[in-house]
């Protein structure tokens, strides 16, 4: 059995999507993936910014299919 490690928790992680682009840009890692969880509210149909799940973490939700994640590097 494989041990994998991941600084993303159970809610995003991007080694479960197959399409994943991941840059870095200094001190920052952009991330930018499909957006497949079920959200419960009805989220703004351009763009939609909140909180990660993290300290340090932005999710922007772009067009209602884009998440893109901007975190600190490891």
């Amino acid at each position: 059995m494989a041990n994998m490690t991941s600084s993303f928790t159970a809610g995003f992680n991007p080694a479960h999507i197959a399409t994943t682009i991941q840059l870095r840009v200094g001190r920052r890692e952009v991330s930018i993936a499909r957006d497949y969880r079920i959200r419960y509210y009805r989220a703004h149909p351009l763009i939609e910014c909140s909180a990660g799940f993290a300290p340090g973490h932005l999710q922007i939700l772009l067009l209602r299919r884009w998440l893109i994640v901007l975190s600190k590097a490891r």
